[in-house]
Formats: structure tokens, sequence, C-alpha cells
């Protein structure tokens, strides 16, 4: 069968990103308790496509997924990324890889999920130069849903990161959640009113620029207001 594809294209314009989205397939997590955790979760992946090709095989993508069967995890994404350079020709290769974690939490000497999921996000990238992203979104309860155990929804804190070395997800949620509530507490003690988006920023990033296995960091907090979204950003100078 001719390969219409890899066919020459002469309207030479390339194409910065082309792929497959919203892929589920089965991963696995390293897990400080439990040493690993599967779970499902959804890829994006793409490569450049130059102007003289006329288009990509896009079936290639999942057969490079199934490739690394039951070892789909941080620790691959730059031989997967590689391997999608290779296969499909490619300049620079993308791999977005969303899912949830389950954070098991100690509790009187025993593991528990009392802390649910956190939506997290792995962000590759391969080409000249290669870049890993990890985002994860902490939901932050109101002070007062806090203090009574009754749940209620503050708001969010989105932490994204690039590691120097290697670091716990549940140590990064565990600072961000220790961060929040000692902004809380802060309020709380004062009686300064309603917590604000730019206490909890700066609080979380004073906390992560000390943590020395982050090479780079940017946090966003979201708060659900009435009427509104609050947003506060700030990201590290770090390089």
């Amino acid at each position: 069968m001719k390969d219409i594809q890899s066919q020459f294209d002469s309207r030479r314009i390339n194409i910065d990103k082309v792929g497959v989205k919203g892929v589920s397939y089965p991963i696995t997590l390293r897990d400080k308790s439990r040493k690993n955790q599967h779970t499902v979760g959804t890829a994006n992946m793409y490569v450049n496509l130059p102007h003289k090709f006329k288009g990509t095989h896009m079936s290639r993508f999942v057969e490079i997924l199934n490739e690394f069967h039951g070892q789909v995890d941080i620790n691959n994404f730059a031989t997967i990324l590689e391997r999608m350079k290779e296969r499909l020709d490619a300049e620079a290769s993308h791999l977005e890889l969303r899912f949830p974690y389950f954070f098991s939490r100690e509790k009187d000497g025993k593991y528990s999920r009392g802390g649910g999921d956190y939506q997290c996000t792995l962000y590759g990238s391969l080409g000249s130069s290669s870049d890993l992203v990890l985002k994860i979104e902490v939901p932050v309860a109101a002070c007062y849903d806090r203090l009574s155990g009754y749940p209620g929804r503050w708001g969010q804190v989105e932490l994204r990161v690039r590691f120097a070395r290697f670091l716990w997800i549940e140590d990064l949620i565990t600072l961000v959640e220790s961060a929040v509530e000692r902004a809380q507490n802060e309020i709380l003690q004062q009686d300064a009113g309603r917590l604000g988006v730019e206490l909890v920023a700066r609080t979380v990033a004073e906390r992560l620029e000390i943590v020395d296995a982050i090479d780079w960091f940017a946090v966003e907090v979201h708060n659900f207001c009435d009427e509104c979204l609050a947003f506060a950003s700030v990201e590290s100078s770090l390089v």
C-alpha cells in the first residue's frame, strides 16, 4: 500500500503539533507508602510535522504506548518521547499525561485513602532539549469548614514544578496543604476576615523556595467567589 502520509506536500507549511488526544491508558506511579500505584491516565501525544510531509501516521501513537504497556511512568517519559521521534520521523515530540493520584495517609500506624485523589498532569517534550513539568491540583477547604470538619471548597492551588532530583508527589501535596493551613491560621488569629488568594500564593511560594529538589515552580491560586473567580499567581526566579 502506498504511504500517503510520507508523500511530499507542496504548500511548505510546517505544523507545530499533530497527534492524538484523550487516549485512556493504564499507568504505574511511584507511591511513597505502597511503592507502586496503578491508575488510568489520559494521554495527549504530538509531534511536529515538517512542511515536506503530507501527514502523520496517527495509529503509531497508540502503538508506541502499547510498546510500553505496564511501564508508562515518569521514569520512562524520556524514552517514550524519543521513541515517538524515531517512529514518526519528527524533530520534536510532546506527551501530556493526566491522571488521578490517590494519597494514602498514615493514621495510627496504618495507611488509608482518606486524603482522596488529586488531579496531576505530566508535560514532557523532547526536541533539541528536553523538558518535564509536573502539575498538581490541590483543593482548599474554607477555614470554617476545616475547623468544623464539614466539607466545603474555598478554591484550589495549582502547582507546577521542574525537578532537580526526585521528589514524592505526596511530599509536594503535603507542602502545599501545610502552607495553606498556615495562611488560614494567620487569618483566624488576626481576625482579618476573608482568606485572600494573595496570602495563599505567597505562603506556598515561600515554602517552595527552600526546597532544593525543585529547579523551578509556578503557583496559581483560585478562590471560588460568589460572582467571580479570584486569582493570583507567582513564578520562581530559579533557573
